[in-house]
């Protein structure tokens, strides 16, 4: 079966936005409420890419920095990729876990970098936290305001952690990110197993990287 991580690009294209929120170097991040840190930082992160020529032309080495620098340390990638694996996550070798959260990992960080500077103008309104102080499993929801389009939901859910609030999922228009990638892992592990899983992911990585450096020369 072929396996339609392509299906998803669209999904997490505006999904892209949402990591916008979570970047660290904030002082006192792992102390900041997560609305609170969603809302100062997505301001921080979208005045660099508007103040960058460069990352608003879409230089890719320099957006691959910043999606490296500011967004992945709010996202617990382990939990995102284990949910995303289900049942063949208690089948997989130590090993092949590891190989699996890094190339989990590659793909959302390539995908981010593909679109996070489309949307540097874009508004954000934000709805108020239901949650208790006392929660450390929350719900994150704002929506993306867009010019002549509706407004796209966006919900991250998140849990606090030792080092602070962590993404575990990311849904956009009440659709799952975690969830998707899971009925296209499964349809890949049922054939070919977890093996095979991680070669696709890869795959799938290398054609981004290669697509990356090809719009990169034509520039």
């Amino acid at each position: 079966m072929r396996f339609h991580i392509d299906r998803l690009l669209p999904r997490a294209a505006i999904a892209a936005l949402t990591p916008l929120a979570l970047c660290a170097g904030l002082a006192g991040a792992a102390d900041t409420p997560p609305d609170v840190l969603v809302k100062n930082v997505t301001a921080e992160v979208l005045g660099i890419v508007a103040q960058d020529k460069d990352l608003r032309a879409g230089n890719r080495e320099k957006t691959i920095a910043l999606v490296e620098e500011k967004i992945l340390p709010h996202f617990d990638f382990a939990r995102m990729t284990a949910l995303a694996m289900a049942t063949y996550w208690d089948k997989s070798s130590p090993e092949q876990k590891a190989r699996l959260i890094q190339e989990f990992r590659t793909l959302l960080v390539r995908t981010y970098a593909s679109s996070i500077t489309a949307y540097h103008d874009r508004r954000f309104n934000y709805r108020p936290l239901r949650a208790n102080p006392e929660d450390v499993d929350v719900t994150v929801s704002a929506r993306v305001l867009q010019p002549g389009a509706q407004a796209v939901q966006i919900d991250y859910d998140m849990e606090k952690t030792a080092a602070g609030w962590k993404v575990w999922d990311v849904r956009v228009g009440g659709i799952s990110l975690v969830l998707n990638y899971r009925t296209e892992f499964a349809n890949v592990a049922r054939e070919s197993g977890v093996e095979g899983v991680i070669r696709t992911v890869a795959a799938k990585n290398r054609s981004l990287e290669s697509a990356g450096a090809a719009a990169e020369k034509k520039k």
